[in-house]
């Protein structure tokens, strides 16, 4: 999988996510007809918020992703967002899991997430090119104050 590093205006990034959740009471309903309901809801609603799924499965008692989100979403918020949003998604579309959960309760309380980091050498490149970057910035901004200085005392 190739290294991709997104970008902000003035932000260079790369978050990515390992996160485990489980349904309420660990009930193995995810593998039967509800599995492509919740792949396409997952799908939609990390669209919705610009978050991208990398890597997913839909096992029989737990949800395993792999995604990418922006520094300026919390992973916490993001997750609030997803099992809800999911829950309440799937009660509209499957009326017979009122039943058997209930008070709108689909997804088992926390989750599991883990960073998924970079190697020494891609840190190594990112401080180099940086660094060579504001080098170059420094050198434009000294010829702009020697030619600003040299117009100034031209006209002195």
């Amino acid at each position: 999988m190739a290294q991709k590093a997104h970008s902000l205006s003035h932000t260079k990034w790369m978050c990515k996510y390992q996160i485990v959740f489980t349904p309420k009471y660990r009930r193995k309903v995810i593998y039967n007809q509800y599995r492509s309901s919740l792949g396409e809801i997952f799908h939609r609603l990390c669209s919705y918020k610009g978050v991208e799924i990398i890597e997913g499965h839909l096992m029989p008692d737990h949800v395993h992703m792999l995604v990418s989100i922006a520094p300026r979403i919390s992973v916490s918020s993001f997750m609030v967002y997803l099992k809800g949003k999911s829950a309440l998604m799937m009660f509209a579309k499957h009326a017979n899991l009122k039943y058997k959960f209930g008070n709108r309760h689909f997804w088992a309380e926390g989750y599991y997430v883990s960073t998924v980091g970079l190697n020494e050498g891609t840190i190594k490149k990112y401080i180099q090119e940086q660094e060579q970057h504001d080098i170059a910035l420094d050198k434009l901004s000294v010829k702009g104050i020697v030619a600003s200085s040299t117009t100034a005392s031209l006209r002195g």
